[in-house]
């Protein structure tokens, strides 16, 4: 089966699951919140699910004459889709059994070749490093921070010039019911080699971190992807929502730590996904020129044109090319190579693999009119 047909299942079936929805609303109100995002849920996962595999012939191996005209014919789904990365690859499995639900992922600044990850709730304010072979490098507590519900993590500018920042942002709200949420921020770690035998009983301290609150301004949201670009390390938050367009907002750089930040609203976004847009995490490449959003089934890069002045917040206007990640579980956590040469996912589970996806093309040209 081509991309163009499987693309039209997951619509038609995102489309009748939405119906069903709409048609439900009286019986979801009798019930309460709850049931709905539970219900919703449930839809949802059955709805990929079927659309994966289903038995209008997805769950059957294709005869080997039509893989390669089933390859050829993945550029449907987007003119640049087949230009636009290569296979996924696994690099590696994360050693650090204390990794157990990595939940955000981004490549190091001042470490070559290093990566910073957490877990999701439940932990406690802990970061930890590990290198592209998956050997863990180190495990440091975030002084001055709590863990409520971390969803993902950031690097980017900060106070102190030409030195690099971690944002972790605690934003998880699965009930939609906080006034505020919270992102923490403090200077990048240097790794020295003994570091690797700190661990989540004896963890390395990071400097005393920055408070920065921060409130949507149209009500408590969830969310599970934090970005900073960095070049000007404004800060932003893409919402996580089910049959809906996730909602990107951002905080200028120029923040207060006294009181909480206002969110400014700037874009919406839906990813090409029959989940629709549960966003789980994202990055913004180290040019500053593209952005990377994640959520269960794969990966969907945006890109300005590279003769393009316009703002970054431009970038939430441009279709999103589908990157496939491979099989990873439940993944929730994306990042770019320091280089921006490539994509790396991971997922939660002991002994994670690190997935890498090469890109083949870094750069989106404008099309002639």
């Amino acid at each position: 089966m081509g991309a163009e047909e499987r693309r039209l299942i997951h619509l038609s079936i995102a489309l009748r699951v939405r119906s069903c929805l709409r048609l439900s609303r009286p019986l979801f109100r009798s019930f309460g919140v709850r049931f709905v995002s539970l219900l919703s849920g449930l839809l949802l996962l059955l709805c990929a699910f079927a659309a994966c595999k289903s038995s209008s012939g997805l769950e059957k191996s294709p005869p080997e004459s039509t893989k390669a005209s089933e390859k050829k014919s993945s550029k449907i789904d987007n003119p640049d889709a087949s230009d636009s990365s290569a296979q996924p690859k696994i690099i590696a499995r994360l050693e650090d059994a204390s990794i157990d639900e990595s939940s955000g992922l981004v490549a190091s600044r001042r470490n070559p070749d290093i990566f910073w990850t957490h877990n999701d709730s439940g932990d406690g304010p802990l970061i930890f490093s590990f290198d592209r072979q998956g050997k863990r490098r180190g495990v440091w507590k975030v002084e001055g921070a709590k863990a409520r519900d971390w969803e993902d993590i950031a690097i980017g500018p900060g106070p102190e010039k030409n030195l690099p920042y971690i944002y972790v942002g605690d934003i998880g709200d699965n009930k939609s019911a906080r006034d505020e949420i919270v992102v923490y921020r403090f200077p990048e770690p240097q790794i020295e080699a003994g570091d690797k035998e700190s661990g989540r009983k004896n963890p390395r301290r990071t400097e005393t971190a920055d408070i920065i609150r921060l409130k949507y301004p149209d009500g408590a949201h969830d969310a599970e992807t934090l970005m900073v670009h960095p070049l000007s390390g404004d800060i932003y938050i893409v919402t996580k929502t089910i049959l809906q367009s996730a909602v990107i907002y951002k905080l200028g750089s120029t923040l207060s730590l006294e009181n909480v930040n206002t969110l400014a609203r700037v874009g919406e976004i839906r990813v090409p996904s029959p989940l629709g847009s549960m966003i789980t995490g994202g990055d913004i490449s180290p040019d500053g020129r593209r952005a990377v959003l994640c959520d269960y089934l794969g990966a969907y890069e945006l890109r300005l044109d590279a003769d393009s002045a316009a703002s970054f917040d431009a970038i939430w206007k441009q279709p999103a090319v589908t990157t496939h990640l491979g099989p990873r579980g439940q993944g929730e956590a994306v990042c770019y190579r320091l280089d921006g040469a490539a994509i790396l996912a991971t997922s939660e589970g002991r002994n994670a693999a690190l997935i890498e996806v090469k890109l083949l093309s870094t750069e989106r040209t404008s099309r002639k009119k």
